[in-house]
């Protein structure tokens, strides 16, 4: 979505003059279908109040438009068919009329920006030409384009609208399994004859699926869903639709944005049902803890009327990052706490939350569908409504290593997808939301796809004596009189003092290789305190490994940068929203910009250090795991030759 700043607003007075012509389509109207077979459902109920005549039939206004009568006795009554979901109830109940309003504002919404584009492109003036009969031949080309485009915008315009006002009404419904099969009435004639047929379909499914009212949301909703992944299918081999994808429009009562054929999401809240871990139930993994905690108050920082955070643009923020480690020691526990934080921080403030996982479920033998889940996963945690986490646990299972013939097609194209939304060219980092990458063996993720975490997590567990007690203490819970003995709980944990030691222990390389090379560069150039002598340092590195590239470089320098914005923000920001969450963009910013520190030598060796360790490991494990199959290969291939000997002899 683009900044408010950019949108074109669709005022409300314009919107609320179409709602006679929508209403007039949700009482009746008359639909042949044409693309669509008719299913054997039952005519719509009798009215619900006795002695009120039949609805009138809805006849279309749109000037220009010659259209053939298909009447037929019954007629296509959307609100009766929607009112009767509940035969019980001679009322009309809040979910009922939820859903009603929703069609209706979304129809006229529709009706205003297809006038709108009619106005743009001259449709209007070509309906009226045809409406005199005075149609030039010449034109008669541009007409059915600029129809069949204006067809197109006002299904989407609607169907994303509706769907849009609908996902926070009654969420209790949204687990509510449907499946109405595909949708098929969509008609590009002209944009009226466009939204009967997809109002035509959606009657046919409310009465086959709709059977109690807590389906009633889940089909109204899932056909909207499915029409708007088939009318974007269609525009992407449309013309003449440069006059709307290029403007991006804004409903502000409802606040509700058109950018294109994107579908819009409400900032509703994913359900959580992890068991959250509290900062001192973890033990160990100071760095990933600390960076966990500040990127947790980071993405609080976000403001949704700008959508932007101010981090964003100051430079320290975690956009991507990798946690790796052995396995056992506290990935899942890290999560669990950073989605914590989030949750709680969020429900304070009055933020959305969302967290999603993607998981090896979303690998699909069906082509193109593990990137469509992919895609899911990604367009979820992005939206700029929301405050979004998402992870990926054992990436090094889920997304294929290029080259790899082990690798599916599913995985190698949940490596496209993550790659391209990582750090591709329509990669927008907002601030409102952070994906954690997480492997037990990172160095079979695919090289270009690690490269694109840019901050690096090492999960390495308890390390110390004093980690082993406080664990084993922690652990244990309650029911027992042991005795702790000569130990002070949880002071090795004490945040700041344990990370000031981390990042102290990376002054040199903690990798047999790296170390080599700082060794090296260091008694040749002396120490590394100019740009000149760190740059040399970057090319031994280089040297030493090739895919040490300038996207390697440019993770470093980000996480210098995070490095200068090293620091929590304080408790009581998150605690009272007046103090920091419910100021305005640029306050935030000076805020945040005053607890800067400045950039110094120590952070940049230590950062270079932190990173270049990772790669050095990554690629040990990798050659030694390669070395160890090949053995295991050579040593069956012996066995085997001298058990068939044996057998022969």
């Amino acid at each position: 979505m683009s900044n408010t700043s950019d949108l074109m607003e669709l005022k409300e007075d314009l919107i609320r003059g179409k709602y006679t012509s929508a209403e007039g389509l949700l009482d009746g109207f008359d639909h042949t279908p044409r693309l669509a077979k008719k299913a054997d459902v039952t005519s719509a109920a009798p009215e619900k109040s006795s002695g009120i005549g039949t609805r009138r039939r809805f006849r279309s206004t749109t000037p220009g438009l010659v259209t053939k009568s298909t009447a037929r006795p019954e007629g296509v009554h959307i609100a009766q068919r929607v009112m009767n979901s509940d035969d019980e109830d001679p009322l009309t109940s809040p979910l009922q009329a939820s859903v009603l309003h929703a069609l209706r504002r979304a129809l006229a919404t529709a009706y205003l920006v297809s006038d709108q584009y009619a106005d743009q492109t001259g449709l209007t003036e070509l309906l009226k030409d045809n409406l005199a009969g005075n149609l030039a031949k010449a034109k008669s080309v541009e007409f059915t384009e600029l129809l069949s485009s204006s067809a197109l915008i006002s299904l989407h315009v609607f169907a994303n609208m509706a769907n849009y006002l609908l996902a926070n009404v009654h969420a209790e419904n949204s687990e509510v399994a449907v499946d109405i099969g595909e949708v098929e009435e969509v008609l590009t004639d002209n944009p009226q004859l466009a939204l009967t047929g997809a109002l035509w379909e959606l009657d046919q499914d409310l009465a086959l699926f709709a059977d109690s009212e807590e389906k009633l949301i889940p089909v109204v909703t899932k056909f909207l869903e499915k029409l708007m992944e088939k009318v974007s299918l269609r525009a992407a081999n449309t013309p003449r639709l440069e006059a709307f994808t290029s403007v991006n429009y804004r409903v502000e009562a409802d606040n509700f944005d058109i950018s294109g054929f994107a579908p819009s999401t409400a900032a509703k809240s994913s359900k959580l049902t992890m068991t959250f871990k509290k900062p001192n139930e973890v033990v160990g993994n100071h760095i990933a803890k600390y960076q966990s905690m500040k990127l947790a108050k980071m993405l609080m920082a976000y403001d949704f009327e700008r959508k932007l955070n101010p981090f964003a643009e100051l430079g320290g923020f975690i956009f991507t990052f990798m946690g790796d480690g052995k396995p056992g020691t506290g990935k899942t526990t890290l999560i669990q706490m950073m989605a914590g934080l989030i949750n709680d921080y969020c429900n304070n403030a009055g933020y959305a939350f969302r967290y999603e996982n993607l998981s090896t479920d979303s690998i699909d033998s069906y082509q193109g569908k593990s990137a469509q889940n992919a895609k899911n996963f990604i367009k979820n945690v992005i939206d700029p409504n929301v405050i979004g986490f998402g992870t990926i646990d054992d990436i090094d299972q889920l997304a294929g290593k290029r080259g790899d013939r082990q690798s599916s097609a599913g995985q190698l194209e949940i490596t496209a997808v993550l790659m391209e939304s990582f750090a591709g060219a329509n990669t927008v980092v907002r601030g409102n939301c952070t994906f954690g990458m997480f492997s037990n063996y990172p160095e079979n993720v695919d090289d270009a796809l690690r490269q694109r975490a840019g901050a690096r997590f090492l999960v390495d567990g308890p390390q110390t004596r004093e980690d082993y007690i406080d664990i084993l203490h922690l652990l244990m819970g309650k029911n027992h009189d042991i005795p702790v003995g000569e130990h002070d709980l949880f002071s090795a944990q004490q945040i700041q003092k344990a990370v000031a030691a981390s990042y102290d222990s990376h002054s040199k390389p903690h990798e047999t290789g790296l170390l080599n090379v700082f060794d090296r560069v260091s008694s040749d150039i002396g120490d590394l305190d100019t740009i000149a002598k760190l740059g040399t340092y970057l090319k031994g590195i280089q040297e030493a490994d090739e895919r040490f590239t300038g996207r390697a470089i440019k993770n470093i320098t980000d996480a210098v940068k995070v490095r200068a914005m090293d620091f929590e923000l304080p408790d009581e920001w998150m605690e009272n929203t007046e103090i920091f969450l419910s100021k305005d963009y640029d306050t935030k910013k000076n805020m945040i910009a005053e607890l800067a520190q400045p950039i110094t030598v120590d952070m940049v060796i230590q950062e270079i250090n932190r990173y270049a360790d990772s790669e050095f490991r990554y690629a040990d494990k990798s050659d030694e795991v390669a070395i160890e199959n090949m053995v295991r290969d050579f040593g069956r291939n012996e066995e085997a030759k001298r058990r068939y000997l044996e057998e022969k002899g």
